[in-house]
């Protein structure tokens, strides 16, 4: 009880401290190359709404922390959804980005949208660690998603069910997948559908029979990645091209940004951006290739 009564003092504290002296502290901590870049949204105020794809969310995270712990009078909102909703929402206006791991459709841009890109993701097929199948090829894939394999042990892994999963088709991850590496042949009905990149990693975490798919950017160890062809699909693999189920990761605006949307955009396409895109598994698009 003690305790507790310690950490509300000094959250009550902290708040009546003011956000000139937040801005004071951080200032101490933050690099002269990170102050320059943050310096931008001094004196700014507002809220900045974020939807779409779930692939983009760690960066969003971690461009919205470094500027609210910056400037604590803009307040950054990230939702997902998937891409489909991320173009839907913004071409509404309802929010300020809309994220979507593809180039928009026609349909969409034509609503008067702008594609900022500014991330390289690979969408690799996952498996659970228990599995010992450790090759695929984009044939098994395809039969495994139309529903001809239907068992582990043809392709020499143990007398198992398959279980599938897929996303909705909100999903520009599902987009890629279904394109570049099922070449748009169907996905079997009998496939479980997860809304976002996070729950199919649960999912198939959770599953010592499961295979799905997933953003390069969100894996880790509680999930396996096969080699597709004979290539990992990885970081590396993604920037060489040897892989080949790759995409790039837009922000779509109504219109040309302005204000405080558009700070965003340029903090996260800048250095510190490209940071933040590293460090949650994606490549940075070089300046010269992001208009």
């Amino acid at each position: 009880m003690k305790s507790r009564s310690i950490q509300l003092t000094a959250i009550f504290l902290g708040l009546a401290m003011g956000s000139s002296c937040q801005r004071q502290n951080n200032d101490s901590t933050a690099s002269a190359a990170e102050l320059a870049e943050l310096k931008v949204f001094d004196g700014q105020s507002g809220t900045i709404n974020i939807a779409g794809g779930t692939a983009h969310i760690p960066v969003m995270k971690k461009a919205a922390k470094d500027i609210m712990r910056y400037n604590p009078d803009v307040k950054i909102t990230i939702a997902g959804g998937g891409s489909g909703v991320g173009a839907q929402q913004v071409a509404k206006g309802l929010v300020d980005i809309g994220n979507t791991g593809r180039p928009l459709k026609e349909s969409e841009a034509s609503q008067g949208l702008v594609s900022f890109p500014f991330a390289i993701d690979g969408v690799a097929v996952i498996i659970n660690p228990k599995n010992q199948v450790a090759n695929l090829t984009s044939e098994n894939v395809i039969a495994i998603y139309s529903g001809k394999i239907t068992n582990w042990k043809e392709l020499g892994g143990q007398d198992q069910t398959i279980n599938l999963f897929t996303r909705d088709e909100a999903s520009g991850t599902r987009d890629v997948f279904v394109e570049k590496l099922l070449n748009n042949s169907p996905v079997a009905s009998s496939a479980n559908v997860v809304a976002s990149n996070g729950a199919m990693k649960t999912a198939v975490s959770n599953d010592a029979n499961a295979i799905g798919y997933c953003s390069v950017g969100y894996m880790d160890d509680t999930v396996k990645a096969p080699q597709l062809n004979g290539v990992t699909p990885d970081k590396q693999s993604c920037v060489d091209g040897t892989y080949p189920v790759v995409r790039k990761l837009f922000m779509n605006t109504k219109g040309e940004p302005t204000g405080l949307t558009k700070a965003l955009i340029e903090f996260i396409q800048g250095p510190q951006g490209a940071k933040h895109i590293i460090s949650s598994g994606y490549i940075p698009i070089p300046a010269a290739a992001q208009n």
